[in-house]
């Protein structure tokens, strides 16, 4: 009988503690602490003027300080996924030769907690040789404690002309 009132007391000990290492939602999201910095999506729009300002100033230095450290870039131009600031640079570096001005033609922006979406639809002009593209975009944001960077960019032409 002791022996039987033992593995009883071992089988609820274990099941006991398999029920507390379950994944429970809500505490889960009771324990987060993050602060979520208060935007709008004005606020994210603009960061596209940021990048396009930066587009402007022809160094291409000044357009990866837009992208976080850790962020993906896949541009319209090349096939190559660029993951790296150097990547990043050397991408940049042969875009700006056209001397590209972006429009945007229509955007959906989606606001998270120290996360932003802005995608939709753009143009670019370059002034080196008149041309315009058409494009589609998608531009994911994190907000570093200072300032919202860049996590991942997309680019890529529209298939129909």
């Amino acid at each position: 009988m002791k022996h039987l009132r033992f593995g009883l007391l071992f089988v609820a000990a274990a099941l006991a503690g398999c029920t507390s290492t379950q994944f429970d939602p809500q505490q889960t999201a009771s324990a987060r602490t993050e602060i979520c910095k208060a935007t709008s999506e004005a606020e994210i729009a603009g960061l596209f003027d940021r990048w396009n300002r930066s587009l402007q100033t022809g160094d291409a230095q000044q357009v990866v300080a837009n992208y976080a450290r850790q962020s993906i870039l896949l541009p319209t131009v090349s096939n190559k996924p660029r993951l790296t600031p150097a990547e990043k640079l050397d991408y940049f570096q042969h875009f700006l030769e056209s001397r590209p001005s972006g429009k945007i033609d229509l955007r959906f922006v989606e606001l998270g907690c120290n996360t932003a979406l802005d995608a939709g639809l753009y143009t670019f002009t370059f002034a080196k040789t008149g041309a315009s593209v058409s494009g589609r975009y998608s531009y994911t944001y994190r907000w570093d404690g200072a300032k919202w960077l860049i996590t991942s960019h997309h680019s890529s032409v529209m298939p129909e002309k």
